[in-house]
């Protein structure tokens, strides 16, 4: 079968993504088709395209989408033709009209929810998910940092949390972000160009620091987010949208308080399928009882990926971005 994708065939910048016809796989056993309906944007899909994770070439970007299950290859239950199904795993793929995927990274898609909002919730869903569930069980009462709250992680973690009982201290780039983060259940937003994010941290939990600091960022805001955590809290730097973060000394860790690190991913956390499935329903669940809404607040035709990837890495997109066949 015969689709058009975004195609990447040398690592690098926006200017690299070309859109092409590519010949897709027969479907195998334990595979199924899906024909596109929607298909997620995330910053690891820039990573993918740059290099700052090296993968073979050429590549078809994209690890998130949801569509229609077109073929069902051999000994694949609980899928049929016709079903409407959701993914945020590899193998990439995901930016191209249609795709061949494992039937087991597969969930379907609740009658209640749309295929756009699928798209746009099960990568920064369930990252969410897992982040405040399974690397630190964020109780009520407790406050936490989180950083680039207003973007498509931050925005779903934000209400997440506010809908737990947790107080939220947010950093964001603008003020127009910052009462976007605060809509969405940011209860302390800070503007960490124009100001220090620790000292705001240490002012807001008078000298106390928090619990546990969640860094998508990474270069720009890990060392000096350390210096936000109370004895014995945990940094978990999920993200690298300013670059890797730095190397961090064990003695550091050491010297500020005990304090633990993490970095963690979606895809060990939801490795095994009862995980997924359950991650994905947790998900779900906060979405359909309107305790998470979902803002998608751009979209892109699907040959236009180039520049929705120009315009994300320059942070003019919030909440979440889609492209569409």
């Amino acid at each position: 079968m015969i689709t058009n994708a975004i195609r990447v065939h040398k690592q690098g910048g926006p200017e690299e993504m070309k859109w092409e016809q590519v010949e897709l796989p027969n479907v195998k056993e334990g595979e199924v088709l899906i024909k596109h309906t929607a298909i997620g944007l995330n910053y690891i899909d820039t990573y993918h395209r740059s290099g700052l994770y090296p993968m073979p070439v050429p590549l078809t970007l994209g690890i998130e989408g949801a569509g229609i299950v077109e073929e069902v290859g051999e000994n694949v239950s609980g899928l049929k033709v016709g079903d409407r199904v959701a993914y945020a795993s590899p193998p990439t793929g995901s930016y191209a009209e249609a795709k061949v995927m494992p039937a087991n990274r597969l969930v379907k898609i609740p009658d209640n929810i749309s295929d756009e909002i699928a798209a746009a919730i099960m990568l920064k869903g369930m990252t969410v998910e897992y982040l405040i569930r399974r690397t630190y069980n964020v109780k009520a009462g407790q406050t936490v940092l989180f950083h680039a709250a207003a973007g498509g992680v931050g925005l779903i973690a934000c209400q997440w949390l506010k809908a737990i009982g947790a107080t939220t201290i947010g950093t964001v780039g603008s003020e127009e972000k910052a009462v976007l983060a605060q809509a969405n259940g940011c209860d302390h937003t800070i503007l960490y160009r124009e100001e220090s994010f620790v000292d705001k941290v240490k002012e807001i939990t008078n000298g106390e620091g928090v619990p546990v600091v969640y860094d998508g960022i990474g270069k720009d805001t890990a060392l000096p987010g350390l210096d936000c955590l109370s004895p014995l809290g945990l940094m978990v730097v999920f993200g690298n949208a300013s670059g890797n973060a730095p190397a961090i000394d064990t003695g550091m860790l050491a010297s500020k308080g005990s304090l633990f690190l993490t970095r963690p991913t979606l895809m060990t956390y939801n490795a095994k399928r009862e995980d997924l499935v359950d991650s994905a329903q947790q998900l779900f669940n906060m979405v359909s009882s309107g305790k998470i809404n979902i803002s998608i607040n751009a979209r892109y035709a699907l040959k236009d990926a180039a520049q929705a990837h120009k315009d994300l890495e320059s942070r003019k997109t919030t909440g979440s971005t889609l492209l569409i066949p």
